[in-house]
């Protein structure tokens, strides 16, 4: 059975892009957000069994979102999307309680990799 996933990102593109890898591989995407604000709201109405959560974002940043979501639920799983170069940021969220992070541009191969490890539990 596919999971339930929550896409966060500020960029249309992406969020899209994410859906289709998503969808076609059975998932179901059941909300989508633009900043952290809307994915902390979105997390406590649908319950999501993974989040993908942008590093870098308006109004509140994905870290930021990340902490509020694990202070609230801390059985969150939340894979942070970031950008080359990023890794300071990665590991700032690593450390916040991501369970894993996303390169972009995105390779379907590695997405769908985190995804299948968090389904079978193994974050």
């Amino acid at each position: 059975m596919g999971l339930k996933i929550l896409v966060v990102d500020d960029a249309l593109f992406m969020r899209n892009m994410l859906k289709d890898i998503f969808v076609r591989a059975g998932h179901e995407v059941v909300g989508e957000a633009s900043n952290g604000n809307e994915a902390v709201e979105m997390y406590r109405e649908l319950r999501p069994d993974m989040v993908t959560m942008d590093i870098v974002m308006p109004m509140k940043s994905g870290i930021e979102a990340l902490e509020d979501i694990n202070r609230e639920f801390p059985e969150a799983q939340v894979v942070m999307c970031s950008a080359l170069g990023q890794e300071a940021l990665v590991l700032e969220a690593v450390q916040a309680g991501a369970r894993d992070f996303i390169v972009k541009p995105f390779k379907e191969s590695r997405v769908l990799e985190v995804v299948q490890r968090i389904a079978g539990g193994g974050a």
